[in-house]
């Protein structure tokens, strides 16, 4: 096998294809997720050149591999990296792609392209993917590059990994004509990407302090990407030091300890109707990351834009999104890994006006801890047990569904610099998210002596979208690994939706579904099914006990819509509503 060259040592003539993985291991990555393609043949044989320096995992669909590398970037250090082939791979994986754009994770999607002298003729599997995931701010991807010379292939990838890691973390795209992987060239590849970072400037600092010191009723709402362990024990430290209650943004909750007395709850979906009362009642909400997108402010209600009734305090990492939206008082550009640090050195005044504020937020998120038991099973009680029987810094995935308000709900999360990231759940709502990133958030551990248990919640039909990927995690070795599929038979929030506004009116929302269990021994893992509440506990210390990926099957009533209501209440409340 050839040496692995170091940066800017100039090599011998090879192909481009081994060129871009000598590339990707200069830049820290030693796993890459994707389906293999006849249009990068030539990188194929690059990883076969370096399979002791790097391993490309083969995923059963491409919307598979791209939800991998999208938590992949999210557990970090580097961004998540996949490998797909034109035209099907690529419309596969754009469904991870624009996952991380949403919720700005670092990601490169490397995609095959026909040969550079059939371009523009329509030839097979042929698309213009700068015309596909176009940059913008509501494109899919923060650039996209298309290579046609082997020589600066090095330069390419240097410039995808400084892209999705700088300003606002996110995807970038680049598209390999085959011709082009083929070619020989001795271009040196580049050092590893060290993202610029931007800090607070003295006067906006002054004008967070002065302001907050002078508040009455201020919150603190973390969340968006770039954040590291260092940052989130800043962000701690000076919430501690002012005393500030601290909430966290849609499926962000791993960035602020759920089990600190500063912690009031999360903004998202389902929130704690006090909690979003609370957010109406601030004086002043300090947004440290999220974008305050639709679901972190309740389709826009929470904070009405475009001038917010509460005083609006906006760090973000991407310039381009200070003002878009909202017009706030005070607009400052810094990286996740700089703001809180810059916060931290704030002095709080001799006496906080709202220490009776932060303690009554955090009661009423423990308040919202209590529910009543739903029998013959209970998701509140599943969760509990999860987290009361799991040991501390297990990673929890979900996709998208009203399945995942249990775990939203009642899981509480530690923070990112106690055990790393907790939390891999989709801000754009993709379906299929959970199990997928579970696979890859076990299989990049497959070398460490004492890896982390990671747990998938499923629904029904989000655990079918991506399904597949459970021959992945067995053919990698995937230990540790637990997903819980809940199974009412029914695509359960669209048929809450329906219910509301068109109550008795059904179509399209029924499931029809395998025996999960059998499926899940099918493809080599272990696997029980459970009906009643006091059985799940038992199968889950059997599943830790022989430590093989297992599958969980719990039934559940279709009745039981969400943790906080059943479908016939809905469906009453909509009938009386159009009565009156």
């Amino acid at each position: 096998m050839t040496a692995v060259r170091t940066p800017l040592e100039r090599p011998q003539p090879r192909l481009a294809g081994h060129v871009l993985v000598e590339a990707l291991i200069a830049q820290g990555v030693d796993t890459v997720f994707g389906v293999p393609g006849e249009s990068y043949l030539a990188v194929l044989d690059g990883f076969h050149e370096h399979r002791e320096h790097i391993r490309f995992v083969a995923c059963r669909q491409e919307g598979g591999a791209a939800f991998m590398a999208e938590a992949q970037g999210k557990l970090g250090p580097v961004p998540g990296v996949c490998f797909v082939t034109r035209g099907p791979g690529a419309t596969n994986a754009s469904i991870g792609l624009h996952t991380a754009f949403q919720d700005s994770t670092p990601m490169v999607l490397f995609i095959g392209q026909v040969a550079s002298d059939q371009r523009d003729r329509e030839a097979f599997q042929e698309v213009d993917y700068r015309q596909m995931f176009g940059p913008g701010t509501l494109g899919m991807a923060k650039w996209v590059g298309e290579v046609h010379d082997a020589a600066r292939l090095p330069e390419y990838v240097s410039r995808a990994f400084h892209t999705a890691l700088q300003g606002r973390p996110g995807p970038v795209v680049v598209v390999l004509p085959e011709d082009m992987l083929t070619q020989l060239t001795d271009a040196p590849v580049l050092p590893r990407a060290q993202p610029a970072q931007a800090w607070p400037t003295p006067a906006a600092l002054e004008q967070v302090r002065q302001r907050l010191s002078s508040a009455q009723r201020p919150l603190v709402l973390a969340g968006g990407g770039g954040w590291t362990a260092e940052s989130c024990a800043a962000l701690q430290r000076f919430a501690e030091a002012w005393q500030l209650p601290v909430t966290c943004s849609f499926r962000f909750q791993d960035l602020f300890n759920n089990e600190h007395p500063l912690y009031a709850g999360d903004v998202g979906i389902g929130i704690n109707p006090k909690l979003a009362q609370r957010v109406k009642e601030a004086d002043l909400i300090l947004a440290v990351g999220p974008r305050l997108g639709e679901m972190t402010t309740g389709g826009y209600t929470l904070l009405q834009p475009p001038r917010p009734q509460q005083s609006l305090i906006h760090i973000h990492a991407g310039a381009e999104e200070l003002g878009r939206v909202y017009a706030g008082d005070v607009l400052i550009n810094a990286s996740m890994s700089c703001a809180a640090q810059a916060l931290e050195q704030l002095t709080p005044p001799a006496q906080c006006h709202w220490v009776q504020w932060q303690h009554q937020a955090h009661q009423d998120y423990l308040d919202n801890l209590e529910a009543a038991p739903v029998l013959p099973m209970d998701m509140t009680e599943v969760v509990r047990s999860l987290g009361r029987v799991l040991p501390a810094g297990t990673v929890f995935t979900n996709g998208a569904g009203n399945y995942a308000g249990w775990l939203h709900r009642f899981h509480r999360y530690l923070a990112l610099h106690q055990h790393g990231r907790t939390q891999l759940a989709p801000t754009s709502g993709a379906m299929g998210y959970g199990l997928p990133a579970a696979v890859a958030a076990s299989v990049l551990q497959s070398g460490v002596d004492d890896p982390r248990w990671v747990v998938n919640i499923a629904g029904d039909g989000d655990f079918l979208m991506n399904g597949q990927e459970l021959a992945t995690a067995t053919g990698y070795g995937a230990r540790r690994l637990i997903s819980v599929v809940v199974d009412n038979g029914v695509y359960g929030t669209i048929r809450m939706h329906q219910e509301r506004e068109y109550p008795c009116r059904t179509a399209g929302t029924d499931l029809y579904n395998p025996d999960f269990a059998q499926l899940a021994r099918a493809f080599g893992w272990e696997a029980a099914y459970v009906e009643r509440t006091e059985d799940f506990e038992p199968a889950l210390r059997e599943a830790m006990a022989h430590e093989r990926p297992t599958l969980i099957h719990l039934r559940l009533s279709p009745d039981v819509s969400n943790s906080r209501s059943t479908l016939s209440a809905i469906r009453e409340a909509a009938i009386k509503r159009q009565q009156s």
